[in-house]
């Protein structure tokens, strides 16, 4: 009880030098706690959609996906007869069946054109509107669609987009484009998480979507009362005779989870991935806290072990302390977290992904976790200052505060922190030097994870040096009170190493990530240079296939010399070494795809590729399966004949476009596969005349007005978009980084402000003999800027070998470019100074308001 009694005592006595600890300890248990929240949020979500929307039974055609959505190559959903319902009708235990036709592969644009489309990457769906779907959407203004020339959307996108009844919208499938007017807007009885959705009456989705008419994609059927889902599936089953794919709702609710799934789990995963680095961050802080607590208290400490205090209790009473953090902190990390929930549920509904806070899922196991992690890292950050306190001696009592230096424990650091270090570059090395991704990425993971840690551990022995250099180059042309700084930065090496290493790891990976984040890029662009001769790309940025009426478009433009189409087909591969390779690719193009990219090849010359009953492999493939340049390969194609080809080249497998590509000419394709069988194109390319590219640019563009589900893409466009797509996810993981980086901030805050009230006396006694207020506050603040460039070299120094390193294993794969963001790496330099004169405000303005005489006074 005495135990208990100090620590509370101690603990309240200095809560606002623990404030920020807190601080630390609630944004990491809010993150972990706010990403639960968040994702079983969404899971909620989802799970009402799923049950609400699936009917007690669905048919569909075997070549749907569990979820329905398109499979064909020719664009259009998986289609059945509709002598299928009277068939479905007919089995024991029906209520009702009725057809439904829907699609997820097109495009919905308003009368200017624009598309629709959640911003999201939520779906976008059209399809008749039918009873089943009557039960979760209400229709809220207008009626229903009866007709050709009517539709009728869902409420959220007509408030996204401002339509209203009357409005024109053309629906763009793979058949061709339908216009209708607005005739009803329905409202969703369950959450909506950002999809978009379009209603048409049946005969006309069933033309517009699948181009013919008396055709379902799905057929929902329920059951009569007393009938479970597993019964009905199997009378189905027996009146259908197993030609179709049937499914309970349950089977349909999971396999649409499933979809899901794995990008809540990325999401999930990811979170707390940041999480996990905000609370290494945070460690730093508290063993910081702790350390100078303890220091300050050596006389405290050695007057209680002289009055019979054991060193177990002592320890005892810093780890409850620690205790009493920890659980403060994580309580209110728990509430902040459920209010960070709220808020990535708005931040969400701002980009389109609606989500409801009725939905709001807060399962035990959250808070728990929360509470279990945060006081568990805090008592375990906490060790090491514990036991410190454990072994101040008694006579601790008649010294002045401060603990003495370990000279052993230093050399034993030095020692072990070499070690480490060496060991972690050691790793780096070999993952350099593998001959695999795999095997070189586990390398590489033990080596940043070896080499982090060596750095933290040698931190305080690098102090040392590394503030005397920036002392050099940037304090001393502040005069005495740039060299006081100076000192005082470099008073306790153990303390300054442990408050950079804390923004250290945060950096570390802004760098390494902006490394391999501009060399990709560069990668990627160096080997658009080299390759790719074409001078457009059209293309759907939603993975709609490109029609034949827009390649009729294209191939119209003039100012072209050429336009090619590329499709990929699916074919059963029978190799000369006998082995059998089922549903595999194989890219069919024009014979001008040879100019358009220029692959490498290794044996043969690839346009020989594209004559009849001719293919090329790659490398790989024909090492593997004992193919030679006039190898046989007998190739079924789906929905085809099957074709005995000859091998005419073997392109390298050292690309990074197009990697494992397996060509023919597309008209050996249209050889073997019927007409209406073909598959529509995934790609065209487009080059222009000599001189007339830009000219032919603006043609092209004009001629695809009409069809805006393509974008044209010269190649500084697609460099661009590329660029884009690489800056978006660096951006969004820095954002993530941010919160590690705000725990690092702390930290500095934190050991300014205790290094201020453990300097009282001293503080007090330079006003006295003249520092002015301005120049007390300009030493701490030089301090602080000298300790976050401390960590900002550390880190971006670390952070850059990482990135190299993960360079030189990605050549494997093809990136072959090592790009030094300079200027990002010089920005996140410059901005750690103001980091650390933001850090300083606080403690500054504290320690220039001191009242001399009572500083002085101060035991």
């Amino acid at each position: 009880m005495t135990v208990l009694k100090t620590s509370m005592r101690n603990f309240f006595a200095h809560k606002g030098r623990m404030a920020l600890s807190a601080v630390a300890v609630m944004l990491s248990v809010a993150f972990v706690c706010g990403t639960l929240v968040f994702t079983d949020t969404m899971n909620t979500t989802f799970d009402k959609l799923f049950a609400a929307t699936s009917s007690d039974v669905t048919v569909s055609s075997k070549d749907a996906s569990d979820t329905g959505e398109t499979t064909a190559d020719n664009g259009k959903p998986p289609v059945m007869p509709a002598t299928v319902v009277e068939r479905v009708r007919g089995a024991e235990g029906v209520k009702s069946a009725e057809g439904t036709v829907f699609t997820t592969s097109v495009t919905v644009v308003d009368g200017d054109k624009d598309s629709l489309s959640p911003s999201s990457g939520a779906p976008t769906i059209v399809g008749s509107w039918n009873s089943n779907d009557a039960r979760t959407m209400k229709i809220t203004s207008g009626t229903a669609p009866k007709g050709p020339d009517q539709v009728m959307v869902d409420a959220d996108t007509i408030d996204k987009h401002d339509l209203k009844l009357g409005d024109e919208i053309g629906v763009i499938s793979a058949v061709g484009t339908h216009t209708a007017k607005i005739s009803g807007i329905a409202d969703f009885e369950v959450t909506n998480p950002g999809a978009a959705i379009f209603y048409l009456d049946t005969a006309t989705a069933q033309r517009t979507l699948a181009g013919e008419p008396d055709v379902y994609t799905n057929v929902n059927v329920t059951a009569v009362s007393g009938v479970s889902d597993a019964q009905l599936k199997r009378n189905v089953l027996a009146a259908t005779g197993g030609d179709y794919k049937v499914q309970t709702a349950q089977e349909t609710a999971d396999a649409n989870q499933k979809d899901v799934e794995g990008f809540m789990n990325v999401m999930k995963y990811a979170m707390l991935g940041f999480a996990g680095i905000a609370f290494l961050v945070g460690i730093f802080l508290i063993i910081n806290t702790f350390s100078m607590l303890v220091a300050q208290r050596t006389r405290e400490i050695g007057l209680m072990r002289a009055i019979g205090s054991s060193r177990k209790q002592v320890n005892r009473s810093v780890l409850v302390e620690a205790l009493l953090l920890g659980t403060f902190g994580s309580l209110l990390g728990v509430g902040a977290g459920v209010g960070l929930a709220i808020g990535l549920m708005k931040l969400m509904g701002s980009m389109g992904m609606e989500l409801s806070t009725s939905d709001l899922t807060i399962v035990w196991t959250t808070p728990a976790v929360g509470l279990v992690l945060g006081v568990v890292v805090t008592v375990l950050a906490a060790y090491l200052p514990a036991r410190r306190a454990g072994k101040v001696s008694p006579m601790a009592a008649l010294r002045d505060a401060g603990a003495p230096a370990d000279a052993k424990a230093g050399r034993v650091r030095a020692v072990l922190g070499t070690l480490l270090t060496a060991a972690g570059c050691y790793g780096l090395y070999l993952a350099t030097a593998a001959d695999k991704a795999k095997e070189g990425s586990l390398w590489l993971g033990l080596g940043i994870v070896l080499s982090l840690i060596g750095f933290v551990v040698i931190g305080p022995l690098l102090a040392s040096g590394v503030v005397r250099v920036l002392g050099a180059l940037i304090l001393r042309m502040f005069g005495p009170v740039g060299r006081m700084a100076e000192r005082n930065a470099l008073r306790n090496p153990r303390r300054t190493g442990a408050t950079g290493a804390a923004l250290m790891i945060g950096l570390a990976l802004v760098a390494c990530l902006s490394v391999v984040g501009s060399s990709m890029v560069a990668s990627a662009t160096d080997q658009l240079d080299k390759t790719v001769g074409t001078d457009f790309i059209i293309q759907s940025d939603s993975g709609q296939l490109v029609t034949p009426e827009a390649v009729k478009a294209a191939k119209a433009t003039p100012g072209l010399e050429h336009v090619t189409q590329y499709k990929i087909a699916e074919a059963d591969y029978t190799t000369p070494d006998g082995k059998t390779l089922k549903d595999t690719d194989i890219t069919a193009a024009d014979p001008t795809y040879a100019e358009d990219l220029r692959t490498k090849t290794v044996a043969g010359n690839l346009a020989d590729a594209y004559k009849p009953d001719s293919m090329s492999v790659h490398e790989k493939f024909a090492e593997a399966h004992d193919i030679e340049l006039g190898s046989k390969i007998k190739v079924a194609f789906k929905d085809g004949a099957t074709a005995e080809l000859t091998v005419r080249a073997i392109t390298s497998s050292d690309v990074v476009i197009d990697a494992g590509s397996k060509y023919i000419s597309i008209a050996t394709l249209a050889k073997y596969v019927p007409a209406d069988k073909m598959p529509l194109d995934q790609l065209v390319f487009a080059s222009a005349k000599d001189g007339q590219q830009d000219a032919a640019y603006k043609s092209l563009k004009a001629a695809l007005h009409d069809y805006p589900q393509y974008t044209v893409r010269d190649q500084t466009d697609y460099k661009e978009a590329l660029k884009d797509q690489i800056g978006q996810l660096l951006n969004m993981i820095y954002g993530l980084l941010a919160l590690a980086i705000i725990v690092a901030i702390l930290g500095v805050v934190n050991t300014l402000a205790l290094s201020v009230v453990e300097r009282t006396r001293e503080i007090g006694l330079m006003r006295a003999i003249g520092l002015s207020r301005r120049q007390l506050r300009r030493m701490i603040r030089m301090e602080s800027v000298v300790i976050a460039l401390f960590g900002a070299l550390l880190g971006l120094g670390l952070g850059m070998g990482w990135g190299a390193t993960a360079q030189q294993l990605l050549e494997l794969e093809g990136l072959k470019i090592l790009e030094i963001p300079w200027v990002t790496i010089g920005g996140v330099f410059i901005g750690s100074a103001f980091v650390g004169l933001f850090a300083a405000l606080i403690p500054a303005f504290r320690a220039g308001r001191m009242n001399v005489l009572n500083a002085i006074a101060t035991e």
